[in-house]
């Protein structure tokens, strides 16, 4: 696939490149403004479960913190 996208862009291998770069740069972009924010609340990222039954900042035997993840 990489190979035809190269064969078909115009120019000597430095514009190629160039043109690759652009190419490349303008997909991320699109993915951070608009195909992730759309996907951000279909994801179960806030959806935690995990809890260790002590309350943030309770000390530990030993001296030590309790630190909630």
């Amino acid at each position: 696939m990489y190979a035809w996208i190269w064969r078909h862009l115009p120019g000597n291998a430095w514009v190629k490149a160039l043109i690759s770069l652009v190419l490349v740069l303008a997909i991320v972009y699109a993915l951070f403004q608009y195909v992730f924010p759309w996907a951000e609340p279909l994801l179960p990222f806030n959806d935690v479960t995990v809890d260790n039954g002590m309350p943030a900042g309770a000390t530990v035997p030993g001296g030590g913190m309790a630190v909630a993840l």
